[in-house]
């Protein structure tokens, strides 16, 4: 199996993964670079990612052009996705979710911050993008080239970028820390909110993410859960 024939299966299974784990929904998505071809990217047709297949996959350059659309439907927002290929060439893989537990930090004062070690990979720093800042009142889509590429200056050299309003993206090293980091990332703010209701949180240490963050990064990690994850659709 060639390494691009790899990855697009994977894909398929990353769509199913993140709709199990309640990452997704009806809406959101995921993409992978190609791994040949730095200046492209693969991501599904407009469809609800649980039930994306091989068919349904289409390959973009960096200004999200399809190379060949064959009559299908694109995502409004592939924008999330160019926009943050472009900015960091160390990026695999890209996840965009409206997981219920994140939208809170996004609309007030509270930081969401690592506590549980499982969740390493997301960072000491997990920045807030207002969309209106820039682009005033929209229907809080990331529809535009420009609208991405600062999504993407807001993610600077972080793993997770939050979305007032909206959702998240998230930046992993390939399509399955992609995954990890965005599963483990929403379980955080779950704890978090619960959490709080005890009283003062013991979050970890910068040295402490640092090594957690190493060991999501590692395929012994990566591979483990994902076999875990696959089993759980069915796969």
């Amino acid at each position: 199996m060639s390494a691009v024939d790899a990855l697009l299966d994977d894909l398929v299974i990353a769509n199913r993964i993140l709709a199990n784990e309640g990452v997704v929904d009806g809406f959101g998505h995921v993409s992978a670079r190609h791994p040949e071809r730095a200046d492209r990217f693969f991501l599904s047709c407009s469809r609800s990612p649980q039930l994306v297949t091989r068919d349904d996959i289409i390959e973009f350059d960096l200004d999200c052009n399809p190379i060949e659309l064959k009559g299908r439907t694109m995502y409004s927002e592939r924008p999330i996705h160019g926009g943050i290929y472009q900015a960091r060439p160390d990026v695999m893989g890209v996840v965009h979710n409206h997981a219920h537990t994140l939208i809170p930090f996004g609309v007030t004062s509270m930081k969401l911050r690592q506590l549980i070690h499982t969740s390493g990979g997301m960072g000491k720093e997990i920045p807030v993008w207002d969309i209106a800042e820039k682009f005033g009142d929209t229907d809080m889509l990331v529809t535009t080239m420009e609208q991405g590429h600062d999504l993407a200056k807001k993610l600077g050299p972080n793993r997770v970028a939050l979305m007032r309003g909206h959702g998240v993206a998230v930046a992993g090293m390939n399509l399955r820390h992609a995954v990890y980091v965005s599963v483990y990332v929403m379980v955080n703010a779950k704890l978090q909110l619960e959490a709080m209701r005890g009283g003062e949180i013991t979050f970890l240490s910068d040295g402490e993410i640092e090594r957690t963050e190493e060991m999501a990064a590692s395929p012994l990690s990566q591979n483990r859960v994902w076999e875990y994850w696959k089993m759980r659709c069915g796969l």
